[in-house]
C-alpha cells in the first residue's frame, strides 16, 4: 500500500474514500486515495475489489447492474462494464451527449438507463454516512493511512453484522 495517501484538496491535506455498496447500503469494497484523486479513475479499481461470497463455489465478482452519478460516465468505465456484461445505470453528461450528436452516425447510440435502478444511486452516499457515524472516520483522527483504512474495514464489518442481526425491510 502506498504511504502517501494524504493529498492536497481544498480542505488541506486529506484522503478520499471510494466505496461500492449494495442496495441495502452495506459496503462491499473500499479504496482509500489521496484527497485530490478524482472519482472516475477509481471506478474500475473499486469494482474489481467487489467479492460476494456464496454458500459454495467461488465468490461472485460481477454484479447484475452498477448505478452511479454522472461523474462515472467516462468512455473507459462504460467500456469496462460492457466488456464484463454488467448493466450500466449511469446517465450521460450533457457535454458527452453533445459530442456524440456532433459526430452524427459515428457517435454511437444514446445512453439508456433504468430509471428505477438509477433512483437507488444514493445508496453509496447513505453507506458513507453510516460509515461516518463513527467519529474517528468522520474527522479522520488517524494520521497513518493504514490505521484509517483498518477503521473503515472495522466499521464496514459492524454494518454488515448489524444488518444480519436485524431483518432488512424490503419496502
Amino acid at each position: 500500500m502506498k504511504a502517501a495517501l494524504l493529498g492536497r484538496s481544498r480542505g488541506g491535506l486529506t484522503s478520499k474514500i471510494h466505496l461500492a455498496a449494495d442496495r441495502h447500503c452495506r459496503p462491499m469494497a473500499l479504496l482509500l486515495t489521496a484527497g485530490q484523486a478524482a472519482d472516475s479513475p477509481q471506478f474500475i479499481a473499486v469494482l474489481n475489489k467487489v467479492r460476494v461470497r456464496l454458500p459454495v463455489g467461488r465468490p461472485r465478482t460481477r454484479p447484475a447492474a452498477v448505478a452511479g452519478d454522472k461523474a462515472y460516465s467516462s468512455r473507459a468505465n462504460r467500456a469496462h462494464l460492457r466488456k464484463r456484461r454488467i448493466q450500466t445505470v449511469i446517465p450521460e453528461k450533457k457535454d458527452q451527449a453533445a459530442n456524440r450528436r456532433k459526430k452524427g452516425s459515428r457517435g454511437g447510440r444514446p445512453v439508456t438507463h433504468d430509471a428505477n435502478l438509477y433512483r437507488d444511486r444514493n445508496t453509496v452516499e447513505r453507506a458513507i454516512n453510516r460509515m461516518k457515524d463513527w467519529r474517528g472516520i468522520a474527522t479522520r483522527y488517524d494520521k497513518k493511512p493504514e490505521s484509517y483504512l483498518a477503521g473503515l474495514h472495522l466499521r464496514a464489518a459492524t454494518i454488515w453484522i448489524s444488518s444480519l442481526l436485524k431483518p432488512i425491510d424490503h419496502n
